[in-house]
């Protein structure tokens, strides 16, 4: 008899706990949340754009002549938002890419005077002051903040591999017998390197310039740094 009020005590709290805790079970299937605990929430909002982005410390100072043979340095861009890029006027293979990616950005933030644009040639023996310029307005470079750069090639060297940490270098077994990346930078008005995580909460660093994603992700992220 006590053994058989004891099963009826636990039936009891059974039902009890099924009738509170089942229709909340229920909810949180339909909203999503089963598997959702505090360190997954944390995983799961790392890889999330919020608005934020990180600073990579500032950028490497540079000092060059443009397509007009002016002097420009990070100082001309104080103030400004700017994406900076390494490429060369003859390249076969990724620059084309890359400069319709720099179109659209222009496009996209045309007549900002807080956003502007520099492009690093890192074949300056061929690719002069008037070179450059023929070559800007041949691609539609119409912006008065988007600035072709050459100068002495060590120090375009040093600016790229040391400076910003992207690769570039000669090589004359490849077509147009330089390399690079298709990388582009991402500069505040501080003059603070910025950028976004990945989907796993890690930062970037740099935006793929070829890859439509990237050129999407600098857009958005250019737009919240012109309202800081």
């Amino acid at each position: 008899m006590l053994k058989n009020k004891s099963y009826i005590g636990i039936s009891f709290i059974i039902l009890v706990f099924g009738i509170y805790a089942i229709p909340k079970i229920i909810d949180r299937f339909q909203n999503n949340e089963i598997v959702k605990g505090d360190r997954l929430d944390k995983v799961s909002n790392s890889s999330k754009d919020n608005g934020t982005l990180n600073i990579m410390g500032l950028a490497p100072k540079f000092e060059l002549l443009n397509q007009d043979n002016l002097k420009i340095n990070n100082q001309t861009y104080k103030d400004k938002v700017y994406v900076l890029e390494f490429f060369f006027t003859t390249c076969p293979s990724i620059c084309p890419k890359m400069n319709m990616s720099m179109l659209e950005l222009q496009k996209s933030f045309f007549g900002n005077p807080n956003f502007g644009i520099v492009s690093i040639t890192i074949d300056p023996e061929h690719d002069t002051a008037a070179v450059l310029k023929d070559h800007a307005k041949l691609l539609g470079a119409t912006s008065s903040n988007w600035n072709f750069l050459t100068g002495d090639k060590t120090t375009i060297y040093d600016l790229a591999n040391k400076g910003f940490n992207e690769y570039v270098g000669e090589n004359h077994k490849v077509k147009g017998g330089f390399e690079h990346s298709g990388l582009f930078a991402l500069i505040d008005k501080k003059g603070n390197i910025r950028c976004r995580n990945d989907n796993y909460g890690n930062p970037i660093l740099y935006y793929d310039g070829l890859d439509k994603r990237g050129v999407r992700d600098i857009q958005q992220d250019i737009a919240i740094l012109l309202k800081e």
